[in-house]
């Protein structure tokens, strides 16, 4: 067991994802207490908010594999693949779906109804602005960049 876990540390590409993603949530765990003045460890694992973290996971992916394998490389077209449809889902698919989800929460609380389905509050923050999008993407080519810098 502590070889796999010694080889998973030597995996420089999955290191970086992993750093890239860890980072992203710490920083939006940050401004989210920053925005609200309240800490919500929520933030340390959920969707949503400043940067993003999904978009920092597949962004340092795909460039660590452009920095270990070339971007010529096959792998390297199948990550900016995957993260092109994280990122347009991130900042499309999802945050439409959080925008209706808090028009059905305040639906819901103006009708005051004795519903079951009343009792359950829809998660709002679910995607990302643009913004939000593009600084996770900054973040995750930035780690990826450090770490093929630094860490051989």
């Amino acid at each position: 067991m502590a070889e796999f876990w010694a080889a998973i540390g030597k995996n420089v590409i999955l290191m970086t994802a992993f750093t890239a993603w860890a980072i992203a949530q710490i920083l939006k765990t940050i401004t989210a207490f920053w925005k609200h003045e309240k800490f919500k460890a929520e933030r340390l694992v959920g969707a949503g908010g400043m940067p993003s973290s999904h978009t920092s996971l597949v962004v340092s992916l795909a460039a660590a594999i452009g920095f270990h394998d070339g971007v010529e490389s096959s792998l390297f077209a199948v990550a900016v693949i995957l993260a092109s449809i994280v990122m347009y889902d991130a900042a499309g698919v999802r945050r439409a779906a959080g925008k209706q989800a808090k028009v059905l929460n305040k639906l819901m609380k103006e009708l005051k109804t004795d519903h079951t389905v009343h009792d359950t509050r829809l998660k709002e923050l679910l995607g990302h602005t643009p913004l939000e999008v593009l600084a996770g993407a900054v973040l995750g080519f930035f780690i990826a960049y450090m770490f093929s810098v630094y860490y051989k």
